[in-house]
């Protein structure tokens, strides 16, 4: 399998949560949250990132409206996210990122923490659920494309 280097966003309107991912493309882990000053100075704090880090492709979450539709919040993030991936000149992909904020403050609390005092900590994990989407959907079909691959070999011989 070739090496990956993805780093997710969970964007919301006061922070970004970001998470990036092990080389192997098996592992996705929250590095930072960002607080949203200006576009500029987000820009920045994520170019660091995407430098430090070798980064091939920006992972979004896109919020979907519970009947799957792409509502207001949603057509926000698209916006941003293409800004970001035109500054960053890096390809985008999204993942249906529904009810990922609440999976992440339940994790807190099973954590025995607050999730009202830990914002940023909501927002890194859940940064890193929707990467770890990405990634185990990746593995997923590239598996899928081997196994298609072997049998056309396999009926070929």
């Amino acid at each position: 399998m070739s090496k990956i280097s993805a780093l997710g966003l969970d964007v919301g309107s006061k922070r970004i949560g970001v998470a990036g991912c092990d080389g192997t493309g098996l592992i996705a882990t929250g590095l930072t949250t960002i607080e949203h000053t200006s576009f500029d100075r987000d820009i920045e704090q994520l170019r660091s990132l995407v430098e430090e880090r070798q980064v091939q492709v920006l992972v979004v979450g896109l919020p979907y409206s519970m009947d799957g539709t792409i509502g207001f919040q949603a057509k926000k993030v698209q916006k941003f996210a293409s800004r970001v991936a035109a500054a960053l000149q890096l390809p985008l992909e999204y993942v249906d990122e529904r009810l990922t904020s609440v999976h992440a403050e339940q994790l807190i609390i099973a954590e025995k923490r607050s999730p009202s005092r830990n914002k940023g900590l909501i927002d890194r994990k859940a940064a890193a659920l929707i990467l770890q989407q990405w990634l185990d959907d990746r593995r997923a079909n590239m598996k899928k494309q081997l196994a298609q691959s072997s049998n056309l070999l396999t009926e070929q011989v």
